[in-house]
């Protein structure tokens, strides 16, 4: 008799697991899609929100230092895949992106891999390889 009510505590604990990981989920695409869009339209302050805050300072550093604002752009990007850890709390989000910077006249095509992190009820962007940003938010 006393296995029942470790059972209905297991099966919540579970349901709400799986609740917890699938809103997780959809608050990611909304968060990468921003992301896309603000470094899409230069709006690097915004870009900047979305990373987690230990490296902010260093991502509008370089943003200066290398005139993006005038000199990088991106002309698009499309999310390929998302993987969700089995705790809810990262993830993995390759996306397709296509971008120049000046004076380079030629369009670079990159799938980026970026690790996004969920922290205080927000998701994060972490690190990322590849893309316009190569190099400036690398994995920890």
């Amino acid at each position: 008799m006393n296995r029942l009510p470790a059972l209905l505590l297991a099966l919540v604990l579970g349901a709400c697991a799986t609740t917890v990981k699938k809103s997780n989920l959809e608050a990611l695409k909304p968060t990468v899609e921003r992301f896309h869009q603000a470094v899409r339209w230069k709006d690097f302050q915004s870009a900047a929100r979305i990373i987690v805050p230990e490296r902010r300072k260093d991502f509008q550093k370089a943003r200066l230092k290398l005139n993006d604002d005038k000199d990088l752009s991106v002309t698009d990007y499309e999310i390929e895949d998302v993987k969700l850890s089995d705790d809810g709390l990262r993830a993995t989000v390759q996306s397709r992106i296509q971008w120049m910077r000046l004076p380079s006249a030629s369009e670079r095509t990159a799938i980026v891999t970026s690790e996004f992190i969920y922290r205080n009820g927000t998701w994060l962007l972490e690190s990322q390889d590849d893309g316009p940003f190569e190099g400036e938010l690398p994995a920890p």
